[in-house]
């Protein structure tokens, strides 16, 4: 009955005031993997200066990384004003318009849940895109549409070379990279080739059955696809520093987007926020996980998720 009414307790933390959320510290610890020591979330906004991009890569039900994902937003913009820039997978670079119009105010939220296809958990986001609305704060419709990287998977790049030359204003430009090395072995894994990867997760996701279809380069078009939208976003706008917002997946490792980052622009000052929950909580071996990121996040498992794996 404790153990409940902690979870409770913890669960019911998650309150707004103002503009501020209230996040227990007892819901998640941050790691330095540079200081190998605990550090804060006001750690991570203190270093910010020093970087061009903050990726924060997520698991897409855990409750306490979509309370930090806001709170790291919020810090951001009160530390740096209007120089923050919000950047996000769960929206598609066709639905940009409607996310301008929308935080200009000329859409009803209603309309705009709508016409952007948001995601069926778009709930854990809505804070993050009202506090841009309210703090005019540009956010980045990053991604490539399903529907492309469905195409690339199943006919290839070719296929895409063939869309007429309006759909292509919606991807990374073609050719695009694909993954290559541990990143390729790891997307390799997940279609259901066997590996040697080892992976610092207990229990890894069972194999997707692919067929013919290509998941490194579907995967691969989304993870240029946001790469290429941070890098002509910085290009138009150089003093802005971007929080992008993505699965950790694309950013883990500095693999995925942070790769294809650096092939757009080389000189891109990098960090990397890995987070997710995990049963070690309270007593992590964190050398097991400093290669995920800069920073590496472990949340209270405990704590419900916000929607079914």
């Amino acid at each position: 009955m404790k153990k409940i009414l902690l979870v409770l307790l913890v669960s019911t933390s998650f309150l707004l005031q103002g503009q501020q959320t209230i996040l227990s510290d007892s819901a998640f610890e941050v790691y330095g993997a540079a200081q190998k020591k605990i550090c804060t979330l006001e750690d991570i906004v203190d270093v910010a200066k020093n970087y061009d991009v903050i990726f924060f890569g997520e698991e897409h039900n855990d409750s306490i990384g979509h309370r930090l994902e806001i709170l790291l937003l919020e810090k951001l913009t009160e530390r740096y004003k209007d120089q923050i820039a919000l950047s996000l997978e769960m929206f598609d670079r066709d639905v940009q318009p409607v996310m301008n119009e929308y935080l200009g105010g000329f859409l009803k939220e209603k309309t705009f849940v709508k016409d952007a296809r948001t995601w069926s958990n778009y709930r854990d986001y809505r804070p993050m895109i009202e506090f841009c609305k309210t703090h005019q704060t540009d956010v980045i419709c990053a991604n490539a549409a399903g529907r492309y990287s469905n195409l690339a998977g199943r006919k290839g790049q070719l296929a895409l070379q063939e869309l007429p030359l309006e759909s292509k204003h919606f991807f990374a430009p073609l050719p695009y990279d694909t993954a290559r090395g541990e990143y390729y072995r790891k997307l390799m894994e997940m279609s259901g080739h066997s590996t040697s990867l080892t992976d610092t997760a207990k229990h890894k996701a069972p194999a997707m059955p692919m067929g013919s279809f290509s998941l490194v380069t579907a995967q691969s078009l989304w993870d240029a696809t946001m790469a290429y939208s941070i890098a002509e976003y910085r290009r138009k706008k150089t003093n802005k520093k971007i929080l992008q917002v993505n699965g950790r997946f694309h950013s883990d490792e500095r693999f995925a987007i942070v790769e294809q980052l650096k092939k757009y622009n080389p000189a891109t000052r990098v960090m990397v926020v890995s987070s997710g929950s995990d049963d070690s909580f309270g007593h992590t071996d964190w050398e097991k996980f400093r290669k995920l990121g800069d920073y590496i996040i472990i949340t209270n498992p405990r704590i419900p998720r916000t929607f079914a794996d």
